[in-house]
């Protein structure tokens, strides 16, 4: 009886083609949309992931804050020691520590002046935040126990400084503190980013950027406001911070309050739940199309009841019943509701990938939005067929017989 009911739905829709594609429409429009903005949304959270990921998920900051305290004093502030106290204390916790130490200043090179970022870092900051060296070497422990003026820094930066890729062994001064120093290029390094990774790391424009030891940053009073930490991977990331805040809270004679803890961690979820919510309240306003489309297919339905009055008045008086009548047109509504949501899925599928490879990124599309998508479309046109299937099985087989 189904396949009868399908044969039947499918030959009417050939039957009136042009009518079925313009009623099909708002299906197609709106299972497109909430498609490609739900498959937007899933791929935008996926790509803020994988950020989050190079930049390091475990990374957190933790320091005394000024705004939180009256009576900001300079025991407040961290000094070489209490890191190392830290550093022992969660040694099996800890991948990587350091002061959070950076500066700014000129990088003079023969006539050539840019403006440069420093970053300092401890010897190890290559396991915590990997990258190529494609000349050179890295800071090793002696650069940073000597407190020598050695550099690394990335291909873009060494051209913009000095005209080359391979500037090992170049020389470059700049002012750090207050103080002139001469610093020796002894690494170039390449990290590789997606063309989503550039846009959000922002464009540096004319200035470069250069690792040197944390310890020149610190010098020479070596008190410094913040500790920079990579936990290990296995750890429970809340936990891990948690213990560590009232670490340093009993360090330095404050309550938890009064210790600001900042984590990657935290911010990649507060993005994540941003992102989500916006992917599902735009997919909400685009599914209200769905209702404009099962409108259309309702409103084409009692066309075609109308039409084919005399049919069921036929069919009745050959013996169909009621249910017979009403599952016919339930079919054929369910039939062009679905057909228009296949086509949306690979419409808007279609838009997704096509803009996923402009901008080289990983689409994400989910086989159960696909799924919803699919079953949702077909509701629409039963629940929208309803009424119209109810009116032909409700006709009266003589009065439908008399309908020219």
């Amino acid at each position: 009886m189904l396949l009868e009911n399908m044969t039947m739905a499918f030959s009417a829709i050939r039957a009136n083609k042009m009518r079925s594609i313009l009623t099909m429409l708002g299906i197609v429009i709106g299972i497109g949309s909430v498609i490609s903005i739900v498959s937007i949304g899933d791929t935008m959270r996926n790509l803020f992931a994988d950020l989050y990921k190079d930049v390091g998920v475990t990374q957190g900051y933790v320091q005394v804050m000024q705004w939180m305290v009256d009576d900001y004093r300079q025991s407040d502030l961290f000094t070489l020691d209490e890191m190392e106290q830290v550093r022992e204390v969660f040694q099996e916790e800890i991948a990587y520590i350091d002061s959070s130490a950076g500066t700014s200043g000129d990088a003079v090179f023969g006539r050539k002046t840019v403006a440069f970022d420093y970053s300092g870092i401890d010897w190890n900051y290559q396991q915590v935040q990997p990258v190529t060296m494609v000349y050179g070497r890295y800071l090793n422990e002696g650069d940073i126990l000597g407190r020598r003026t050695n550099a690394v820094m990335d291909v873009d930066s060494a051209m913009k400084l000095f005209g080359t890729e391979n500037a090992v062994g170049k020389t470059f001064r700049t002012t750090i503190y207050g103080e002139v120093l001469d610093f020796t290029v002894v690494g170039i390094y390449r990290k590789e980013m997606s063309p989503f990774q550039k846009l959000m790391m922002g464009n540096t424009g004319d200035s470069g950027s250069a690792f040197i030891p944390y310890t020149l940053l610190t010098w020479p009073n070596d008190y410094f406001s913040m500790l920079h930490i990579y936990a290990a991977a296995d750890v429970d990331i809340a936990d891990f911070y948690s213990r560590l805040t009232s670490y340093v809270a009993r360090m330095k004679n404050r309550t938890e309050d009064q210790i600001y803890t900042y984590t990657a961690q935290e911010e990649m979820d507060a993005v994540d739940q941003v992102m989500g919510g916006l992917s599902v309240a735009v997919g909400g306003i685009a599914a209200i199309s769905l209702v404009v489309g099962g409108i259309g297919i309702m409103n084409i339905m009692l066309v075609s009841v109308t039409e084919r009055t005399r049919e069921i008045g036929i069919r009745k008086a050959l013996g169909a019943k009621t249910r017979d009548v009403m599952l016919q047109f339930l079919t054929e509504s369910a039939i062009l509701s679905a057909m228009g949501g296949i086509l949306g899925i690979l419409i808007g599928t279609g838009l997704v990938s096509l803009g996923a490879m402009a901008l080289q990124v990983s689409v994400v599309v989910k086989p159960s939005v696909i799924i919803l998508a699919v079953g949702f479309s077909a509701m629409v046109g039963i629940f929208f067929g309803l009424y119209p299937a109810s009116k032909a099985a409700g006709a009266d087989p003589i009065d439908a017989l008399r309908y020219e």
